[in-house]
């Protein structure tokens, strides 16, 4: 061989020694991220989703690439939106945002891995055979967020002049509407205490709800738990503080914001153990052998400047037991 065609053939078996390398190295594995909500609201909550991942070695864009899909508080476009992860194949599904999110995935799929967090038993919803013993391809974070409304029926009596009639909020797109409702009215029941509700899908409908308690004056309000309204927390907290209402929620974010008292488990710490399991299943554990994780503890925050406003005393045994107070 002539030694010109010799440097040929080196060069050109050179140029194929990259693409062979690439060809064997493993595909990077993609999560399929699903939420009712919008990016920018919950933007903290997915950094403690990352944040787990991280804890399983997991880092988006080096090891593990994510394909987001936002609903954008439109419950209806969810099964569309798991439906085209499902087409995507990715490795594990996540469903975050409350039970639509995941109601949504378990219909799109019963072989792709979906870890979640939700609202209300996912025994009870159909999504597990067992808390320790999930069953099937669901397990993820169960925060009890509905099962804690009776508690803060408690909590916000504690705050008001005995016989203020409470105005309970909830979105009746949300599946725990229902369930949650029933168990309010049971608990008003017991205690003696006039209740009523309300329904809000949309900011205008939001708006409406104020007004009229604007106009009624001297009515509390319960805002059940719901994605939509958490990513509407701003918009509660003006409308409560220009029409004096005062109002509990199921999760500190509304406090912070400046709303008066919050009472649930932590958010963050519910997404971030979703992204823990997420990683685990790409190492190769299975949802089935993954239990349901349920929260350790409840936090209670209080916003003293906002009571302050509303003319409300926070009584010493309350404060006592908040895990966080703003003055």
């Amino acid at each position: 061989m002539r030694r010109r065609d010799f440097i040929k053939v080196i060069a050109g078996s050179a140029a194929t020694w990259p693409l062979a390398a690439r060809a064997q190295q493993p595909a990077m594995p993609v999560i399929g991220y699903l939420h009712s909500g919008s990016p920018s609201p919950y933007a903290h909550l997915v950094a403690a989703f990352r944040a787990g991942l991280n804890e399983r070695g997991y880092r988006e864009g080096q090891n593990v690439r994510i394909e987001y899909r936002w609903a954008a508080g439109r419950y209806e476009q969810l099964p569309a939106l798991a439906a085209d992860l499902v087409v995507l194949r990715v490795a594990v599904l996540v469903a975050q945002g409350g039970d639509p999110p995941v109601l949504a995935a378990h219909s799109a799929t019963t072989t792709i891995p979906i870890v979640f967090t939700s609202s209300s038993d996912p025994v009870k919803l159909g999504l597990v055979s067992g808390l320790n013993r999930p069953g099937g391809n669901v397990t993820g974070f169960w925060g009890y967020t509905s099962l804690l409304g009776t508690k803060r029926l408690e909590l916000i009596r504690q705050l008001i002049p005995a016989g203020t009639p409470i105005v309970i909020l909830v979105n009746p797109d949300n599946p725990n509407a229902q369930i949650d409702t029933t168990d309010l009215q049971e608990a008003a029941r017991i205690a003696g205490q006039t209740i009523s509700f309300v329904k809000a899908t949309t900011e205008a409908e939001i708006n409406a709800v104020f007004a009229a308690l604007g106009d009624q004056r001297g009515s509390a309000l319960l805002v059940n738990t719901d994605p939509f309204f958490l990513a509407q927390r701003d918009q509660f907290v003006s409308l409560a503080a220009h029409n004096a209402v005062p109002a509990i929620y199921a999760q500190r974010e509304f406090v912070t914001a400046g709303g008066l008292i919050s009472y649930g488990a932590s958010l963050a710490d519910g997404y971030r153990e979703v992204g823990a399991y997420a990683g685990r299943i790409l190492k190769g554990e299975t949802p089935a052998d993954l239990p349901i994780i349920q929260p350790t503890k409840f936090e209670m925050a209080i916003n003293l400047k906002t009571a302050k406003a509303l003319g409300l005393t926070i009584p010493p045994t309350l404060l006592a037991r908040a895990d966080e107070v703003i003055e």
